[in-house]
């Protein structure tokens, strides 16, 4: 099973995802984790420059082609691989990420994008969505604050960010079979126990 924590930024999905990861494995699941942009060498390599805050001049088409190109790389050598050895997916973000920064953030055509995302992934989409659903602003703060890594997307204006969570919450209210939202701004005990319901009788289910 594929699945994916998506979220506006301090969401709390980076450290909530190796908790759910724990979690599941102590059900007895083998549980493989990754992380957008990067999650592998190639990855990586372009995360550093898409996350660079003098990168100040790049363009929304040049950020899209870059996204792309770490998750095509990404999908070929780690997740379709490990889908086909039966292990679950947990992805700190995915083309779901996209749509929601590029597309709803910078209003890029979304018809475009999902077609560009279709030639990148190959068609692979997650069989379930976890949406970090917090204010953009209490987000940034929780950013700021916790002394990790402030990047040149973080730093976009507050009304981008904004757009960026209406677009989450638009996908969500769009899709329902596949994603599931969650309040972030609860305490993170609370978040992650309900990410960790969610998850377990979402596999319960398809057994």
């Amino acid at each position: 099973m594929f699945i994916t924590l998506e979220g506006p930024e301090g969401s709390g999905k980076t450290s909530q995802l190796p908790m759910l990861a724990d979690y599941l494995r102590e059900q007895g699941y083998d549980v493989l984790t990754t992380r957008e942009p990067g999650g592998t060498i190639i990855g990586d390599q372009v995360r550093a420059v898409l996350t660079r805050l003098d990168n100040t001049t790049m363009q929304p088409r040049t950020e899209i082609l870059l996204f792309l190109a770490a998750r095509a790389q990404l999908v070929e050598e780690v997740i379709r691989p490990a889908l086909a050895q039966g292990k679950i997916i947990l992805s700190d973000r995915y083309a779901d990420s996209t749509l929601a920064y590029q597309g709803y953030g910078h209003g890029v055509d979304l018809a475009l994008l999902r077609l560009l995302l279709d030639f990148a992934t190959g068609g692979l989409r997650p069989d379930l969505t976890l949406l970090l659903d917090v204010d953009p602003a209490v987000g940034l703060s929780r950013r700021r604050s916790s002394g990790g890594e402030w990047n040149r997307l973080d730093a976009y204006a507050l009304e981008f960010h904004q757009r960026v969570r209406q677009g989450y919450l638009t996908m969500a209210q769009q899709e329902p079979t596949r994603w599931r939202v969650v309040d972030a701004s609860q305490p993170p005990d609370v978040v992650q126990s309900a990410l960790s319901q969610l998850v377990l009788n979402r596999l319960r289910c398809d057994v």
